[in-house]
C-alpha cells in the first residue's frame, strides 16, 4: 500500500491545480479544504466577488465536483454589521431581524425570511461579497416548525465540531481509488419479502454504503424481526462511507440512530425536509416506546448525534459520497423530501436506481415519482401494492367526504388514524375543499399529534410540493388549516372532544399502535354511530391491521391493563389515498423509466405481492426485452450486479 501513496498524492494535487487555475488572483485565495462533499475555496478579498458570481458553477463543472466559495473569518464583517447590510441589501425579502443566526466556524448566516427566494441568486451573491457571510434562508410560516429550530440551534451549536467533521470526511471521500478492477454487490438486511427494517448495504472494493436503516414497528419487541440483520462481517461501522436515507418514514430511518450510538460517525443524507422530518419521527418513537414500557436501543441523545453527522443534499444534486460513488437524489411522491436514490459507481462502472417507497401518480400534494435517469443499470424497486389495485384517487377522495356526511347526519364521530406524514395532509386538504365547495357541513375538525408540527414543515418546503399547493403556500395561504379546523396541542381532554358531535378527528399514529389515535379508538369503539376509516397501509402484526382483516374485539393495554374493546363502530379502508404505487403503476414505471435497466431487484412487500409483481414482469414482452434478470431476495440475500 505505501507504494501507491505518491500517485494519490499526485492525483489530488491534480485536482487543486485544476482549481486553483481557476482563481483570478485578486480574490487572494487563502486555502482549499475538503469539507465533506464540498471543496471550499477560501480567499480573502471578498469585495472582488461580486466580479465572480459564477466562479463555483464554472469550477464544478470543469472539475465535477462540488464546489463553496467562502470568505477567510478575519475579512467578513461583525454580525451585527453583517445583520444591517444583509436586511439592506434584501429589502423586499420580508427578513425577521431577530431571527438571523450567525455559524462563526462555517461563515453562514441563517436567515428567516418572508419571502426566502429573494435571498438567493444575484442578491445572494451580494451579501457574501458585501459582508463575508453565505446565506441560509429559511421561511416564515404560519406554522413555525419546533423542530426546525431545535435542529437548528443543535447545528448551530455544535459548528465547531461539524467543520472539524466535515473536513475529516472531505478527505475520506476525496481519496483516491486504490482498486481499478472494482465489482457492485448488493445485501438485502432488512425489507425483502416484508414490509419494515428496510436496510441495502451497497459495497464496491473500495467504499461501503448503507440504503436506509428502518425499524419495523409492529415487531417492536422482537430484535429478530424489528431490526436489520446487521451481524455481518461485512458492515463494520468504522469502514462504513455513508447512509443515505430515502425518507423519513420509521420503517426507514427508524433506527439510523443506533449506528451512532455504537460509533458510527460517519455522514448521513437526506433532503432537507427528511432531516426535520426525521427528527420529528424518530423523537415521537422514542416518547411512546418509553411511556409503553417497551425496550428501545437508543436515546434521544443518538437522535442529536445522528441530526449533527447529517447533510442535507436537495433534488437532482450530484454529490460524491466516496471516492467511487455519487449520489443523485429525485423526487419519489411519496412524502414530503421522500428520494429516489441514483447511485454512480465508479468511473461508468455501474448505476443503481433505489426507489425507496415512491407514487408514481400525481396527488393533491406530491408530483408523481421522477423516471429519467443519467444511466441505469440496476432498479430496485419497491412493491408494498404488487397485488392490489387501488381505488382511483378521485374516487376515494370522494368516497372519504361521503362517509363523512353519513356520520355527521347520524351524529357521530369519525376518527381518522394516520401517519402524520402525507396523509394527514393531504386528507385536511379534502376536507376543507370539501367544506368550502360545501359538499360537507362546516362540522369541527380535530387535530391532534404529529400533524401540526410535520404540517409546520410543509409549510418550510412549499417547492416541494405541487405546483397548486406550492402557490397557494408562496402567495401567503394556509391551504391544510380552514376555519373549521381545531388543532388539538394542550391538555383538552379527548373525552371533551368525542362528546363535541357530530366531528371528524385526524390523529395519528395510522396503524393504531400508539399514539392518540388509540385512545380516540378505544372512547368510540363501542359506538355504532360511529366510524374508523383507515387512509394508509395497515402493516402485519398492528392493531390496526387486525381490525382491517375483520377482528371485532381486540385487546388494548390501558394504564398498565388489558382492555377488551367490543367493535361495533363501522369500519371502513380506503386504499386510493396511499403514498405507494398500487400494481399498475408499478408496471408503469418500469416501463417508463429511462434508460432500461437490465436488472430489476423487488422489495418491500409482503411475499404474496412481491410474487404477484414478479409474475407480471416476467409475462410482459415489452419488459423482458430490456430486463433480462429480476430477483426477489431474502434477507441476508447477496447479489453481485456486476458479475456476467
Amino acid at each position: 500500500m505505501e507504494s501507491g501513496r505518491p500517485q494519490l498524492d499526485k492525483n489530488k494535487l491534480s485536482l487543486l491545480k485544476s482549481i486553483v487555475e481557476e482563481i483570478p488572483p485578486e480574490l487572494e485565495l487563502a486555502s482549499i479544504e475538503f469539507e465533506g462533499p464540498f471543496i471550499t475555496i477560501y480567499v480573502r478579498n471578498r469585495k472582488a466577488l461580486a466580479e465572480h458570481m459564477t466562479l463555483a458553477q464554472n469550477i464544478a463543472k470543469k472539475v465535477r465536483k462540488r464546489i463553496i466559495i467562502r470568505v477567510t473569518s478575519d475579512m467578513r464583517l461583525k454580525p451585527h454589521e453583517a445583520k444591517a447590510k444583509i436586511i439592506e441589501l434584501a429589502p423586499e425579502a420580508g427578513i425577521d431581524p431577530n431571527s438571523m443566526f450567525f455559524d462563526e466556524a462555517l461563515g453562514e448566516v441563517w436567515v428567516k425570511a418572508l419571502r426566502p427566494g429573494y435571498l438567493g441568486g444575484k442578491v445572494r451573491a451580494a451579501i457574501l461579497a458585501e459582508t463575508g457571510w453565505r446565506v441560509v434562508a429559511q421561511r416564515i410560516s404560519p406554522l413555525e416548525s419546533k423542530t426546525l429550530r431545535e435542529v437548528t440551534n443543535l447545528i448551530l451549536k455544535q459548528a465547531s465540531y461539524r467543520l472539524e467533521f466535515l473536513r475529516k470526511l472531505g478527505e475520506r471521500i476525496h481519496r483516491d481509488v486504490v482498486v481499478k478492477n472494482n465489482y457492485v454487490r448488493v445485501t438485502a438486511l432488512g425489507g425483502f419479502k416484508e414490509v419494515g427494517r428496510s436496510a441495502i448495504l451497497v459495497e464496491t472494493r473500495e467504499s461501503k454504503v448503507l440504503l436506509d436503516f428502518g425499524i419495523n414497528i409492529g415487531a417492536l419487541g422482537d430484535p429478530n424481526k424489528a431490526y436489520p440483520i446487521v451481524d455481518l462481517d461485512s458492515l463494520r461501522l468504522d469502514e462504513l462511507d455513508a447512509v443515505i436515507v430515502t425518507h423519513a418514514h420509521l420503517d426507514h430511518a427508524g433506527l439510523v440512530p443506533l449506528l451512532y450510538k455504537y460509533g458510527y460517525r460517519g455522514p448521513t443524507y437526506v433532503t432537507e425536509p427528511t432531516r426535520e422530518l426525521m427528527a420529528i419521527m424518530i423523537k415521537d418513537l422514542i416518547d411512546v416506546v418509553r411511556r409503553s414500557g417497551r425496550y428501545l436501543p437508543f436515546s434521544e441523545k443518538d437522535l442529536a448525534t445522528t441530526l449533527i453527522h447529517t447533510i442535507t443534499i436537495s433534488y437532482d444534486e450530484v454529490t460524491d459520497v466516496a471516492p467511487d460513488i455519487k449520489v443523485t437524489m429525485y423526487n419519489a411522491g411519496h412524502i414530503l423530501g421522500s428520494a429516489i436514490v441514483h447511485l454512480h459507481i465508479g468511473p461508468g462502472l455501474y448505476n443503481i436506481v433505489y426507489t425507496g417507497d415512491f407514487k408514481y401518480a400525481d396527488t393533491r400534494l406530491l408530483p408523481k415519482s421522477h423516471t429519467v435517469f443519467p444511466r441505469v443499470e440496476a432498479l430496485i424497486m419497491e412493491g408494498t401494492y404488487g397485488a392490489t389495485l387501488q381505488e382511483e384517487r378521485q374516487k376515494a377522495e370522494q368516497r372519504l367526504v361521503e362517509i363523512a356526511n353519513r356520520v355527521v347526519e347520524r351524529k357521530g364521530v369519525m376518527l381518522i388514524p394516520v401517519f402524520s406524514v402525507g396523509r394527514g395532509q393531504e386528507v385536511l386538504l379534502v376536507l376543507n375543499e370539501a367544506i368550502k365547495e360545501k359538499k360537507l357541513p362546516e362540522v369541527p375538525i380535530y387535530v391532534e399529534g404529529l400533524i401540526n408540527e410535520v404540517t409546520a414543515i410543509h409549510l418550510q418546503y412549499p417547492e416541494y410540493l405541487n405546483k397548486r399547493i406550492r402557490d397557494l403556500i408562496l402567495e401567503g395561504e394556509n391551504p391544510f388549516i380552514g376555519d373549521s379546523v381545531r388543532l388539538i396541542e394542550g391538555e383538552m381532554a379527548r373525552p371533551d372532544i368525542v362528546e363535541d358531535r357530530p366531528c371528524i378527528i385526524i390523529a395519528t399514529n395510522g396503524m393504531l399502535n400508539g399514539g392518540p389515535a388509540v385512545d380516540y379508538f378505544r372512547l368510540i369503539a363501542s359506538d355504532p354511530r360511529s366510524a374508523l376509516v383507515f387512509v394508509g397501509y395497515q402493516a402485519e402484526g398492528t392493531l390496526g391491521r387486525r381490525i382491517k382483516d375483520g377482528a371485532r374485539e381486540v385487546p388494548i393495554v390501558v394504564e398498565g391493563k388489558v382492555e377488551v374493546l367490543n367493535i361495533q363502530l363501522e369500519v371502513h379502508s380506503i386504499e386510493g389515498f396511499s403514498g405507494h404505487s398500487d400494481q399498475r403503476e408499478l408496471i408503469s414505471y418500469v416501463k417508463s423509466i429511462s434508460p432500461k435497466p437490465k436488472k430489476i431487484i423487488l422489495n418491500h412487500g409482503e411475499p404474496n405481492a412481491l410474487q404477484a409483481l414478479y409474475t407480471l414482469l416476467k409475462s410482459s414482452k415489452e419488459i423482458r426485452q430490456f430486463a433480462t434478470s429480476i430477483y426477489i431476495p431474502s434477507n441476508l440475500d447477496s447479489l453481485n450486479l456486476t458479475s456476467q
